[in-house]
């Protein structure tokens, strides 16, 4: 056996009468990343010794004592001056060791009424509540640069697609704004999520509540929660907040790494759609001519990163019994590495979005091409009286004629059309045309301008008006 740590040094080791293996320190410490939690964790340590001074369940001079020496490790840790020990395993126990140090015997009695457990899953949710908020922002900058790109860009028609075939003409913009109604929907639930993660599990203590006169209304008020929990073994071992957390997060990665595949796309010389900023692209050790879409190929590979955090802390979590678990000390690392994936993935894709350059010309050329108006002509003959099936046999036809003689749609002279069938008029050629298609498109959330230029004033207003507030 390899020689390990004191065991009186342990701030839990008065039962124990051997060190604690080497190996079993490595092994167990959690402090190199929940280190990350200082601030959560002085902040709630705050709110615990001032209730407890308040409750006279500790001196207030005491609480006080507490409070100074906690503040005074939170500037040691903000400057960098603060050394972090691995055989104290963890945040909480690293922080009580150096307020104990610091202040004395007052130190040992900030852990009245509380234990590790209702202490952790009380910083882990004010930790998962910054993080909403963040990402929250993040989503909101890349929310205007869609609604940048659809402003700017006004007017552009470009082909639509279905199973990556060209199929109707729309605006640039109204394709822009999916995305923009994607990333809202993402914003919502955020916010949702955000009232199942805002309730203080302090003062559940390990899992089955204290004996002591506290007052948990008051730790959740001045650590800003909306409630307190109201099962003490629940609060202490379900993280299925934390789970919602992830789902979110890797709801945003997918919807980011469908807009990275089309750009991708768009940026290939097959498409030529789009430019991306040379900021935002790298090139070729060995091909002096590649300019690569690097970022949009990073986030999509790293949207496998946060699916696989949300699917470990999902079999971290299958077969835990009530209440509290070592096995819970796995939720803290996928979930920051998650959190931070996407976090740095919507920075870098906003900036780029917001400065990437459509292809006009080569929109509007790609438009005429793909018999982009077939169902125009199908929903012509509807509105002259045939049936739409019947309709839609009739231009499937004259596509299939048209392919024969290498021809589209809108190249057909006006005899040639009449003969498709005896319904078909003169003015069957306004409905041929790209712009009269878009144009025809006028019901609400279509890509006619008028519903397009409704939704963008629509955007703009929500940008303005959604908030998350605590």
């Amino acid at each position: 056996m390899t020689e390990g740590k004191d065991h009186k040094s342990k701030l839990w080791g008065g039962r124990f009468q051997q060190a604690t293996e080497e190996l079993v320190e490595d092994f167990t410490e959690s402090v190199r990343y929940d280190k990350r939690l200082y601030r959560h964790d002085i902040k709630g340590s705050i709110a615990h010794a001032r209730m407890l001074g308040e409750k006279g369940i500790i001196a207030r001079q005491d609480s006080e004592l507490i409070i100074d020496g906690l503040n005074k490790i939170l500037e040691q840790i903000e400057k960098g001056e603060f050394t972090w020990k691995k055989e104290l395993e963890d945040v909480h126990m690293n922080i009580e060791k150096a307020l104990t140090d610091l202040i004395g015997p007052a130190g040992g009695r900030l852990h009245t009424a509380r234990s590790r457990n209702d202490q952790v899953a009380t910083d882990f949710r004010l930790y998962i509540r910054d993080e909403i908020l963040k990402i929250d922002s993040l989503i909101q900058k890349l929310q205007e640069a869609f609604v940048l790109q659809a402003e700017r860009h006004f007017g552009l028609v470009m082909p639509g697609f279905t199973h990556l075939q060209k199929a109707q003409p729309i605006l640039y913009s109204h394709h822009m704004l999916a995305y923009f109604e994607m990333f809202k929907r993402d914003r919502l639930r955020l916010k949702d999520c955000l009232s199942r993660v805002n309730i203080c599990p302090l003062g559940s203590a390990a899992l089955a509540g204290t004996s002591y006169p506290i007052d948990r209304q008051m730790t959740a008020k001045e650590l800003g929660f909306e409630a307190v929990s109201q099962n003490s073994m629940d609060a202490v071992s379900d993280r299925d907040f934390a789970l919602e957390f992830l789902f979110c997060l890797s709801v945003i990665m997918m919807h980011l790494s469908r807009l990275s595949e089309e750009l991708i796309l768009w940026m290939s010389s097959e498409f030529s759609y789009v430019e991306l900023p040379d900021a935002y692209c790298t090139g070729s050790s060995i091909m002096p001519q590649k300019k690569n879409p690097d970022v949009p190929e990073l986030v999509r590979g790293k949207t496998g990163r946060v699916y696989g955090s949300l699917m470990a802390l999902l079999t971290t979590l299958k077969g835990l019994p009530l209440t509290y678990n070592r096995d819970l000390q796995e939720d803290k690392e996928q979930l920051f590495d998650a959190a931070d994936t996407t976090a740095s993935s919507l920075a870098v894709m906003a900036g780029l979005i917001m400065n990437m350059q459509p292809n006009s010309a080569k929109m509007s050329k790609d438009t005429e091409t793909g018999f982009l108006t077939a169902t125009d002509l199908a929903d012509y003959l509807v509105k002259k009286g045939l049936p739409f099936r019947q309709a839609h046999e009739v231009v499937g036809k004259a596509v299939a004629q048209c392919l024969s003689k290498g021809k589209e749609l809108q190249a057909l002279g006006i005899d040639e059309l009449k003969r498709l069938h005896p319904l078909i008029e003169d003015d069957v050629l306004d409905v041929l045309s790209v712009e009269g298609s878009v144009a025809s498109r006028k019901c609400f959330g279509g890509t006619g301008h008028q519903p397009v230029q409704e939704a963008l004033d629509a955007a703009k207003k929500w940008l303005e008006e959604f908030k998350i507030i605590l």
